[in-house]
């Protein structure tokens, strides 16, 4: 009964929304011959209405509630703000989103690079780079659940000799190699290095993907004029090939970045944010439906607002200063 409601539902929604674009189009077209500029803002007023409804008043009305206590009966200012900044636990929640910010940007621009370099040109190219990416084409939910097997731990004690098989394949190669298991996702702050690899092997086949574009796009005069010179390959790389993917390498580099200040599917999925692993956007959701505490929930989805904003303003400023 449920699955039907839901077709019908579903139904309902794609006929109201296919007569709302007939309707625009039916209008554009008996206003067509008043003139372009009319017409073009019978396209843009429900582009805009919608951006009204669906991301500026929800945005106003979290930055409001953020001012609020955690029942949202109570006025306190910038109350959950200052104990974002001076919370023990919640210094530990910044600390760890810096981590992620600084550690895997770079990680995966550089192990991207060298993925794009060495399979450029090489045999093959097109099924190494397509193993590659595969993690890009998983979900982060799907590449946890992979990774936390990766990670799994059974208790052993050397001691003992009947110890039970680690089902984790690398504590399981530790022990092959005589080495005592470890629970990885335990022991802070090094399970939050263990967690952020999970996202280096996705973002991984991004950075290649497109720097091994922009790499291909450098005209070929220069990479032999350099080569005339008498230039190895390292300074080929340094001299050439750097400076001419530079600004490739901002938009790579500050789009893994935003992807890992709103990183949660991860840190969710593998720890759901204990031993020391959760990050603003997992508490956010923390504080927000399981403490029950509204405002300082709105106050830490306005300060991963805060903190996403200017890095895709300088993506925007450096896209538009490269194409001039």
């Amino acid at each position: 009964m449920q699955a039907a409601d839901k077709l019908v539902g579903m139904v309902v929604a794609l006929v109201a929304f296919a007569v709302v674009i007939g309707a625009i189009l039916l209008v554009v077209h008996l206003l067509e011959r008043r003139g372009a500029r009319r017409v073009a803002w019978w396209f843009i007023g429900p582009t805009l209405l919608l951006i009204a409804v669906g991301l500026v008043y929800p945005a106003l009305r979290t930055v409001w509630r953020s001012l609020y206590d955690a029942a949202g009966t109570s006025f306190i200012g910038l109350g959950n703000y200052t104990d974002i900044f001076t919370s023990g636990e919640q210094l530990v929640v910044l600390r760890n989103t810096v981590l992620w910010v600084l550690v895997t940007p770079f990680v995966a621009t550089v192990v991207g690079l060298i993925y794009a370099i060495l399979v450029d040109g090489a045999k093959g190219e097109a099924a190494a780079k397509a193993l590659i990416f595969l993690p890009m084409a998983i979900s982060f939910v799907g590449a946890s659940i992979i990774w936390k097997f990766m990670y799994e731990y059974r208790f052993y004690d050397p001691a003992v000799e009947n110890n039970p098989n680690q089902i984790g394949f690398i504590n399981q190669i530790i022990v092959w190699l005589g080495g005592t298991p470890q629970n990885f996702l335990l022991n802070s702050p090094w399970n939050n290095f263990f967690l952020i690899a999970v996202m280096i092997w996705i973002q991984a086949g991004f950075a290649m993907t497109i720097l091994s574009a922009a790499i291909k796009a450098i005209p070929s005069e220069i990479t032999e004029a350099a080569r005339l010179d008498g230039v190895s390959s390292l300074q080929l790389f340094r001299f050439v090939t750097v400076p001419s993917i530079r600004p490739t390498l901002i938009v790579v580099l500050t789009t893994i970045a935003i992807g890992c200040l709103k990183v949660f599917d991860i840190v969710r999925t593998m720890t759901a944010g204990r031993y020391g692993t959760s990050v603003v956007a997992n508490e956010f959701y923390t504080q927000s439906f399981s403490a029950g505490n509204q405002g300082l929930g709105a106050a830490l989805a306005v300060l991963l607002f805060v903190l996403v904003v200017p890095i895709i303003v300088y993506n925007v400023h450096h896209l538009r200063k490269a194409s001039r």
